[in-house]
This record gives structure tokens, sequence and C-alpha cells, in this order.
């Protein structure tokens, strides 16, 4: 591109460089990128998205906007799940709790790290407990692992956690290089403890508790797990914003990272060409009771 720092707006509301003659428009390099439909209508989205505590789902969507079909719906709300992540976000600090868990159907018979299921990393801000000894957290992180108790969770701990913070695991020997890294590690051995989890690691033991409600009660155990990051992503900006009473700021801040985010066309959403599933109805369903009330 040239360094043209002048333009004109054309017929068909692009700006046209006066130096290159190069078209643009303001929505290139969005999520807006070569849309045909109204940006009030995807306004109204987001604000679908935002103003419902529980949010929504593709389904609804396709039915207050009139979208031409689920597809449409199921994209726009994954590519509004990708601007749901600020690459320049803050940190976690202080005390952090990490641990992992995992997310799935039901698997009979089969426990742990022998499971279908996929492996989610936790971790979470343990701000305390308050004086009605309900449990306290701050902003919460999470992640899709490869495979169970795999050292991905380490580079995960050391990636979501400010340097100089506390990082509490369980006894996995694993961690111990995160002393040596500029963190305090703490730790508590599960083999040698006779508490429960929910005492031990109680910030990831509830997010997890939260997370198999989300996916059991949301979306029917249904989320592919190409998919599962993006839903992870979803879960932490609504957790994180739990508290907030200003719905309009949720839309203002959805808004604005949708802008600094890239246009990811449908055929990366779905995971290529041949490589991902055709989307259909049923796989994005309205949560049946709110998971965010427990804090």
């Amino acid at each position: 591109m040239c360094d043209g720092d002048r333009s004109w707006r054309t017929s068909t509301q692009h700006w046209k460089c006066v130096r290159c003659g190069r078209k643009t428009s303001v929505t290139a390099g969005t999520i807006f990128h070569r849309t045909r439909t109204p940006l009030t209508t995807w306004f109204a989205a987001i604000w679908l998205v935002t103003s419902q505590k529980n949010g929504t789902s593709a389904q609804n969507i396709h039915d207050m906007l009139g979208l031409g079909s689920y597809e449409i719906a199921w994209a726009w709300l994954h590519k509004l799940r990708r601007a749901m992540v600020r690459p320049d976000r803050e940190l976690l600090s202080g005390l952090v709790e990490v641990d992992e868990s995992f997310i799935g159907g039901r698997a009979t018979g089969k426990a742990g790290a022998s499971t279908d299921k996929v492996p989610v990393m936790i971790a979470v801000e343990n701000v305390g407990t308050q004086v009605n000894r309900k449990l306290s957290l701050g902003r919460v992180r999470l992640g899709v692992a490869s495979s169970p108790g795999s050292k991905q969770v380490v580079d995960f701990a050391r990636t979501v956690a400010a340097p100089g913070s506390t990082i509490r695991t369980d006894g996995a020997r694993m961690f111990r290089v995160l002393c040596d890294e500029g963190f305090t590690h703490t730790y508590i051995s599960g083999y040698s403890s006779d508490e429960p989890g929910h005492v031990t690691l109680p910030g990831p033991h509830r997010i997890a508790s939260l997370l198999k409600r989300w996916n059991a009660g949301t979306h029917h155990y249904r989320v592919e797990r190409e998919h599962l990051q993006y839903y992870l992503d979803e879960f932490a900006f609504r957790f994180n914003r739990r508290r907030s009473h200003a719905r309009g700021m949720l839309f203002y801040r959805l808004l604005q990272q949708s802008v600094d985010t890239d246009p990811h066309p449908l055929a990366e959403l779905i995971g290529g060409a041949g490589g991902g599933k055709t989307p259909s109805p049923g796989k994005d369903e309205l949560l049946s009771d709110n998971v965010f009330d427990d804090f």
C-alpha cells in the first residue's frame, strides 16, 4: 500500500485513495468484512449476545433477526466469540490456582484421563473467602489441552499468570519448574491430603462445576472439540464480567473488539474445506439456568 493520506468517498460507500486509486471499506479487515447485511443488524446481534446474562443461541439470533439461514447465525456467533479475547488482556495476578478438568459427554465406567472427554486447563484468581463464607473468585482463563496430564498445563500456567504471582497446583512434580521462572509455587499433594478437591483447589473446582453445567444445560454435550476453545472464550468473557450491571458497556466492549478482529471466513470457522462439520440447529441451545448467579 502507498503512503497516501487523502481519500474520497465513492458512490458505493467505499473510500478511494487519491494517490494510488486503491479502494477500501471501513469494515475491511474486521469480522464485518464483505458482509452484505446492514451493520445495524450486526449491532442487534451483538446486543442480543451481551444484553442477556446467559447469552443467546444461534437459533434465537436466526429467528429474531430474520437471517437467511441458521448457518449464517452460527457463523456470526463464532465470529463474535473470536472477538471476545483481547490479545493484550492483563495476566492473572495474586494467588492463581491452576488445575485440569474434563469436558464432554457421559463416560460410563471410565474416570479421569481414561475417558474420551476433552481435558480443559483452568486458571483462576482466588480472592479468598468473604464474610459470609462464600468463595470469592477473580478472573478466569481456560484452555483446551491436547492430552490429559501433559506439560502443556505448565506452559498454560506460565502464559496466563503474571511474573511474581503465587501459583497453587496439585502435587504434580512438573510444576516445580515455576519456582525458577519468577513465580511462587505452592502445591497440595492429592495423594497425602484427605481433603476433597473443592477444599484444596476451590477455584478450579468451582469453575469446572460451572463448565459442566454449561456444557450439559446449554449445549447438551454437543460442542465439537475443534470449536470448544471458542466456547470457553465466551464462558470466560461472561464470567469475568458477571458483576457488571451496565450491559451497554459490554456491548461497547464487544463491538470495540470486533473491529480489531480478523474476518474469519466460514470455511475457517468450520475447520476448512472438508475438515469440519456443517452447523445445524441444536448445537447452540439457550442456557436453561444461570450458572453465573453462583458468584
